[in-house]
Parts: C-alpha cells; sequence; structure tokens
C-alpha cells in the first residue's frame, strides 16, 4: 500500500492551516487531513492536534487481524478522542476559543477502505475509470442543495459556502460520517481539503491522476489549485496498491 501528500499555503493566505500525515501499519495505511479555522494560529493548532491526537489514539488501539467492525469503531473513536482534546484546549486559553477543524481519514488495506469524515474535506474513489465523491460535505450550502433550495452550480458561489455544519472540537460531542468502500487492484484514494475540491472539477481531478504517475501525482493536483488561483490552503493524500 501507497501514500503520496502533498500540501501548500496558495497564493493568498498568508499561514497554512492544514495539516495532512500518512502512516504504514504492517502494510495497511491510514492518512489523515485536517483543514484548520479559528483566528490568529488557532486553526493551525486544532489542525495539528487533531492529526496527532487522531494516529495517537489510532496506533493505540490498532492491532493486526481487527475485523471491519473493530476498525469502525476505533476510526470513530480516534476522531472522538481529538474532538475532546481541541474542545478542552479551547476553553483553557480564550485565545483559542471557538477553534476548530474539518476531518477526513482513511484506513486502506487489501480490498477495502474505511473512511471517517467531519466538515467539508473529502475523499473520492477513483477506480473502473470514474471518480466518485464518497464523503458529504456538512455545510450549511449542502444541506440548502440537499433541500432542494439551491443548484448544484450555485453551491461554489454561495456566500454561505464556507460555514460549517460540523467541525471537530467545536462541541463536546462530535458525530462523524462512516464508510466503507471496496477498493479493487487498479483504485485511488483521494483525501483533499476544500482549497482543492472548491476549486478544481471532478473532471480536472479525474485528469491530473491519469495523467501523471503516482509519485507526481500530489503536486500535479496542488498545481490544478494554485492554476485556478490558490485561494486556499491545498492539501491531499492520494493513496493506491
Amino acid at each position: 500500500m501507497r501514500c503520496a501528500i502533498a500540501t501548500d499555503v496558495g497564493l493568498i493566505r498568508e499561514e497554512n492551516q492544514d495539516e495532512v500525515l500518512a502512516k504504514d501499519y504492517h502494510g495497511r495505511m491510514l492518512a489523515v487531513l485536517c483543514d484548520g479555522m479559528g483566528g490568529e494560529k488557532s486553526g493551525s493548532l486544532a489542525s495539528r492536534m487533531a492529526v496527532e491526537e487522531f494516529f495517537d489514539h489510532f496506533s493505540a488501539g490498532y492491532q493486526e487481524g481487527m475485523d471491519a467492525e473493530q476498525i469502525r469503531i476505533l476510526m470513530l473513536s480516534s476522531v472522538s478522542a481529538a474532538n475532546s482534546v481541541i474542545y478542552s484546549s479551547a476553553r483553557m486559553d480564550y485565545q483559542n476559543y471557538g477553534m476548530g477543524t474539518t476531518c477526513v481519514a482513511a484506513f486502506v488495506e487489501p480490498g477495502w477502505a474505511s473512511i471517517v469524515n467531519v466538515g467539508d474535506s473529502r475523499a473520492y474513489l477513483i477506480q473502473d475509470g470514474q471518480i466518485r465523491q464518497l464523503t458529504s460535505d456538512h455545510t450549511v450550502v449542502n444541506e440548502l442543495y440537499q433541500e432542494g433550495k439551491i443548484s448544484l452550480e450555485s453551491i461554489n458561489d454561495h456566500p454561505m459556502r464556507n460555514m460549517l455544519t460540523k467541525a471537530v472540537g467545536v462541541e463536546r460531542v462530535v458525530r462523524p460520517d462512516y464508510y466503507h468502500v471496496a477498493c479493487q487492484e487498479d483504485f485511488k484514494l483521494l483525501l483533499c481539503s476544500d482549497g482543492l475540491s472548491s476549486f478544481c472539477s471532478e473532471q480536472e481531478l479525474w485528469d491530473a491522476v491519469q495523467n501523471n504517475t503516482f509519485t507526481k501525482m500530489p503536486q500535479a493536483l496542488v498545481n490544478l489549485a494554485l492554476e485556478k488561483g490558490g485561494r486556499d490552503n491545498i492539501s491531499l493524500a492520494i493513496m493506491t496498491n
């Protein structure tokens, strides 16, 4: 199992508040990507704390041979652990009050991927000649779209497009979404922050993956977002056999 990651501050922001990390677990791969929110340095602190706590909790609980249900429980509890650490920290320091972060994480083993997400960082599955968004954004505009109140085309230009309905560390309890999907031999799983997904179409993401070797894919995707103006931090992890 292989994973390549990339992160870039973009062309507008002064600070990169994204955090992305991947680790190998005896031939299985875990990748976690977080996009922080909060004033001053709070966003970058929240995303860093979330990634560190997720890996600490997962590593402490992981054992070889765990079944799908055990992995699901461990993934969900790892998000909850990150949520508790950030929530408590924000209440001990008024300067960090209200800080939080998105989180999308994937544990990939032969044939399967287990995915959790909170917020609007996404997971895409690329296989069978197509790209498919696996996760659902926890945003106001997505709720409006699901209710039929706005069109799909208006989402990226809507004034509330960046307003999250759920984030790690903001509330005492967080309820992530969970997905368990089959991965074929030639699959690629892409995790990314909205600095990539908000400015690039699925077709553009597909083209960048198809037209580059695996080692060049991360920078090709970053370059794609930069060509669109680089208006946000850009982070991604791409996983394959």
